[in-house]
């Protein structure tokens, strides 16, 4: 047994699972900056304390951090606003104190049905103004569900946006020919990046940057510029990825979950060629918005992972050191809210949506 161990190969090793979480150990306090959102889904900070936050069935407000909320924003393009679908995430353009560029994801209707789509435009008084669809998921398919959405700039310029394998299709998560269950990377007016991993293969979409994903309803870019997702599994296998160029992550083929009737999914939890999480939730977390924390408010959390989690519904931070996770700590699970994503403000606190009919915005600080 000895012996069969040493030359197992690298991929059949199992990723490290989620174990117990420790007990928080820093108390925080939790205030209401906006209430009366209808399933929120998306929010930027703009550089003067405002904030940008989508809400699924179509609409773009502005909110302040005094509780004052706009009325929707003008130059939204039409949503398909249902199931998991509408008006998703929403970035501003690493210029934007000059170009006062706003890039939006959403489920975009079209001819075979609907389809993750990226938008942007410029913010004047009452809204967006010439406003482009930049990029457009393919093929557009039918169903409600599984749209990804999750856009993060790279240090250089490029966007990254998550695509989800739009739950009826996952095979198609392994076909480079489309762009269903994909990470896309592409330049901020919607080119192709020239290194991007498949560029030049025929057989292949030029904006692929990593395939085999479910649905990646978070993701963020660190310091280093390198890209982090985490993604929701079916039952079991909620996962938390650090995606390079070309990699396959392995759905459906290898997954640590299994689907809600409880049958098994694909071979397995490895393959040779397919790439392991970095870190496993089974039970799941659901997870949605994720950010690296570099403010002043929370020292003890600098340069750590924080996660929103729709299910149970809390914030998950967790410690890397070395590219693996050494430490996972949960947080305001009293709340029993669906949190949606997480996003630090100018001051060093946290800003997090909750996704329900009757959606906020909370703050998050120290408790003093």
């Amino acid at each position: 047994m000895a012996l069969a161990l040493l030359v197992a190969p690298a991929w059949a090793q199992e990723a490290p699972r989620s174990p117990t979480p420790a007990p928080a150990k820093l108390a925080v306090k939790v205030t209401d900056v906006v209430r009366g959102l209808e399933h929120p889904w998306g929010l930027a900070v703009l550089p003067d304390g405002r904030m940008l936050v989508t809400e699924r069935p179509g609409r773009l407000r502005i909110a302040a951090p005094d509780g004052t909320l706009s009325e929707p924003l003008t130059g939204v393009p039409p949503v398909y606003a249902r199931g998991q679908g509408g008006l998703l995430d929403v970035a501003l353009s690493p210029g934007f104190a000059q170009d006062r560029l706003v890039y939006l994801s959403f489920s975009e209707p079209g001819e075979g049905g609907a389809g993750t789509a990226v938008a942007r435009g410029r913010l004047g008084e009452r809204g967006l103004e010439g406003t482009q669809v930049i990029w457009r998921q393919q093929p557009k398919v039918q169903g409600p569900n599984h749209w990804g959405s999750r856009l993060a700039f790279r240090p250089d310029g490029t966007l990254f946006v998550t695509l989800g394998d739009r739950f009826g299709y996952r095979e198609r998560a392994q076909d480079l020919s489309v762009t269903l269950g994909k990470v896309v990377r592409i330049n901020a007016d919607g080119s192709i990046p020239s290194d991007n991993p498949f560029v030049g293969r025929a057989d292949a979409r030029p904006e692929i940057w990593s395939y085999g994903h479910r649905n990646v309803q978070a993701a963020t870019v660190d310091a280093r510029g390198q890209l982090w997702t985490v993604e929701h599994g079916a039952r079991g296998g909620d996962e938390l990825n650090n995606p390079q160029p070309g990699k396959n992550y392995g759905w459906p083929v290898i997954t640590y979950g299994v689907d809600y009737s409880g049958a098994r999914i694909g071979i397995g939890t490895a393959k040779a060629g397919m790439e392991q999480p970095v870190y496993y939730w089974d039970p799941v977390i659901a997870p949605s918005g994720a950010t690296f924390y570099t403010g002043s408010a929370f020292p003890d959390w600098r340069g750590d992972l924080l996660i929103g989690s729709l299910s149970p519904g809390l914030l998950v931070r967790l410690r890397l050191q070395d590219g693996r996770v050494v430490q996972e700590e949960r947080y305001l699970g009293d709340l029993r809210e669906r949190i949606r994503d997480v996003v630090p403000s100018p001051d060093g606190a946290l800003y997090l949506l909750t996704d329900s009919s009757r959606g906020r915005i909370l703050r998050v600080d120290p408790a003093r």
